[in-house]
């Protein structure tokens, strides 16, 4: 029986599901937790050691029907690798039923201190390499009629931050971009969907060092959790996905007058967040949110 997306979901049980950046973080534990569904996973990443170990890890993981996972070495800034790729993967699988776009990277610096590599890097990765993968993968999906376009946004999508001015621009983009492909799909009678996923930070190592003031409101969260999250999202077919919930609220506080809503991100200490940031040690393309 043909899978389709739809307004109630995408199950994973059976599904071929490609992953960016899945070689650690949360690009990792969504590929284990797709796998323990029983999914089949393409693991997508530029770091070929990270790459062969997460391999193990997914292939441990695997129930029901989910079959061997597929690793493929893939930079997804470089567009012809990406198309070469998703050719590979098609014709490995028969063809992706979600998509993640989970690949990130984060500079954390002020905007006086970002040379001119940091922004690109930022949105080559963050940005751009939406619309090389999408772009690869997508008209398979519209020629099946059915599949889901996941893209792991994050919470500095809706509200600027200090010392993000890159990586917040990146992840508006992102948003813009989910919304603009779903009423595209829409638009095209498609039963492709869509899923955009906004988390506050995440403690996997990419935004090591970052603190929230009111863990109560906007908790640093927790890999797992956001794993769980997200995967519910796509099976019972929600096309936004707030974490911690409050940050839903951000569209609403823009009613306020700047000044209000800049106080109000000051109370909820957004804007020191990134006071005492370090990261990670080496680039990684995972995404944190």
């Amino acid at each position: 029986m043909a899978r389709r997306s739809s307004p109630r979901g995408t199950s994973l049980h059976g599904a071929t599901v490609l992953i960016t950046g899945a070689a650690s973080g949360i690009g990792l534990g969504l590929a284990t937790e797709a796998a323990r569904k029983g999914a089949t996973v393409v693991l997508w990443d530029r770091d070929a050691g990270a790459l062969d170990d997460a391999v193990d890890v997914v292939d441990a993981a695997r129930t029901g029907p989910a079959e061997a996972p597929v690793a493929q070495l893939v930079d997804v800034t470089d567009r012809d690798a990406v198309r070469e790729a998703a050719e590979v993967a098609i014709e490995q699988t028969g063809g992706i039923d979600v998509l993640v776009n989970n690949a990130g990277v984060v500079s954390g610096k002020w905007l006086t201190d970002l040379e001119e590599a940091d922004v690109r890097r930022t949105f080559e990765v963050n940005t751009l390499a939406l619309y090389w993968v999408t772009q690869a993968l997508l008209p398979h999906m519209v020629e099946r009629d059915r599949g889901r376009v996941v893209t792991i946004a994050s919470a500095s999508g809706l509200i600027g931050v200090a010392r993000l001015t890159d990586y917040s621009a990146s992840k508006w983009a992102a948003m813009g971009f989910d919304e603009s492909l779903r009423v595209e799909l829409r638009a095209r009678g498609s039963k492709v969907a869509t899923t955009v996923v906004c988390p506050y930070y995440i403690d996997t190592g990419m935004f090591s060092g970052v603190r929230s003031k009111v863990e109560v409101l906007l908790p640093i969260l927790e890999p797992a959790h956001v794993v769980d999250k997200t995967w519910a999202a796509v099976e019972k077919g929600r096309a936004r996905l707030h974490l911690p919930p409050l940050v839903g609220t951000l569209p609403l506080m823009r009613m306020l007058p700047v000044r209000a809503f800049d106080a109000a991100a000051d109370l909820l200490g957004v804007n020191r967040t990134m006071d005492d940031f370090r990261g990670r040690t080496r680039p990684q393309e995972t995404i944190d949110g």
